[in-house]
């Protein structure tokens, strides 16, 4: 499919830092691309530079082919959801919903056509002549989204639009928010720094960090196959080891690390490499043969999570995290307690170091931040 929307080479400077770092990526008609990462990796400020806000230095963007870099934001065809929705509180929802078509001159008719249909698709057809203040926060973030969508934007820009909500209607309007944007059939880019709202919102995600892209991949691989140590931390990969390739077996690699001898996913490092293990706590089992890799323990922490209990457990001097069934830990702290899981689900990563001496060295745990 021929992308709708193409960001290519994109940099931007405030004086001698680089904000946006040669950024380049492509969405497609109708795709919800989030840009996922931590305060000051550059998400917000390339997403205003899409809009417009701000000059690139370097670089093009593109809608349907047609060069938007040196385009004024007004005539970008680009809606936008702020932070803080940014409605009129002197004007009832319905005016609110219809202002960007009163500015663009369309016929009144059409105006109030548009504008029940905008409130009916994000469910809000019935508060029309109510003002922002006599509407819930979750309410109010769907009026912000009729009002962009109304105007019927070429491409939607989200920033953070449903960090004023509380947890649970955070969770609530995550699933609602992409309905109606799937249903809208708008490209959209959200920019966000929860990961759970970037898994469940969009298509596909781009983490970044220091201004860069780190990794681009839809949300099931981004968050089973992290390519380095930064995505593996930042999508709360808590169990990080280093280590060293020993060998090839049975089609996986062979690792030395601070748990033992284990086997990984994939032959593609060599014999000597310096790697970083990446196994995810909701993979380990406490049943003894659920997978090539086995490890024995001594419990030393434990929480309760709801569905999942953590244990937090010692073993050869380092710490592995495993969250496991509550029906299926029957073990407390200062008990002794047998791990495995599949080498499939055992992740080799680039070594965070970078390339070190091939000579024999002690693996060990690497920090989480």
């Amino acid at each position: 499919m021929k992308p709708h929307l193409e960001i290519s080479g994109v940099t931007k400077f405030y004086d001698a830092f680089r904000a946006v770092d040669d950024v380049s990526f492509a969405a497609s008609p109708g795709e919800i691309v989030a840009l996922l990462g931590p305060s000051g990796c550059g998400k917000t400020t390339l997403l205003n530079v899409i809009a417009g806000f701000l000059k690139i230095d370097a670089g093009a963007i593109s809608v349907d082919g047609r060069d938007l870099s040196r385009v004024p934001p007004h005539r970008r065809d680009m809606g936008m959801v702020f932070q803080n929705y940014a409605l009129f509180p002197h004007m009832t929802v319905e005016k609110n919903v219809a202002f960007g078509l009163k500015m663009r001159g369309v016929s009144r008719k059409e105006i109030g056509q548009r504008t029940q249909e905008a409130l009916e698709m994000v469910q809000l057809g019935h508060v029309g002549q109510r003002y922002p203040k006599e509407l819930s926060g979750g309410q109010q973030q769907r009026v912000a989204l009729a009002r962009a969508l109304v105007v019927r934007p070429s491409v939607l820009l989200l920033d953070e639009p449903l960090s004023n909500l509380d947890a649970l209607l955070r969770k609530t309007m995550r699933e609602e928010m992409r309905q109606i944007l799937k249903k809208a059939g708008i490209t959209t880019i959200l920019v966000t720094h929860d990961q759970e709202e970037a898994l469940v919102t969009a298509d596909s995600i781009i983490l970044m960090t220091a201004g860069r892209v780190e990794q681009m991949a839809t949300p099931s691989e981004l968050y089973e196959r992290p390519r380095t140590v930064f995505c593996a931390r930042f999508m709360d990969v808590t169990n990080l080891f280093e280590g060293r390739v020993v060998g090839k077996e049975a089609g996986f690699s062979v690792v030395d690390t601070p748990l033992g001898r284990l086997q990984a996913e994939g032959c593609l490092s060599e014999v000597g490499q310096a790697v970083t293990i990446a196994i995810r706590p909701e993979n380990l089992s406490v049943a003894a043969n659920d997978g090539e890799n086995r490890v024995r323990g001594v419990i030393v922490r434990e929480s309760y999570h709801g569905a999942v209990r953590r244990l937090d457990v010692e073993v050869g001097g380092c710490m592995i995290v495993a969250h496991v069934p509550v029906r299926r830990c029957v073990k407390g702290v200062g008990e002794e307690l047998e791990l495995s899981w599949p080498a499939d689900r055992t992740r080799i990563l680039p070594d965070e170091a970078g390339e070190r001496s091939s000579a024999p060295s002690s693996p060990r745990a690497v920090a989480a931040e």
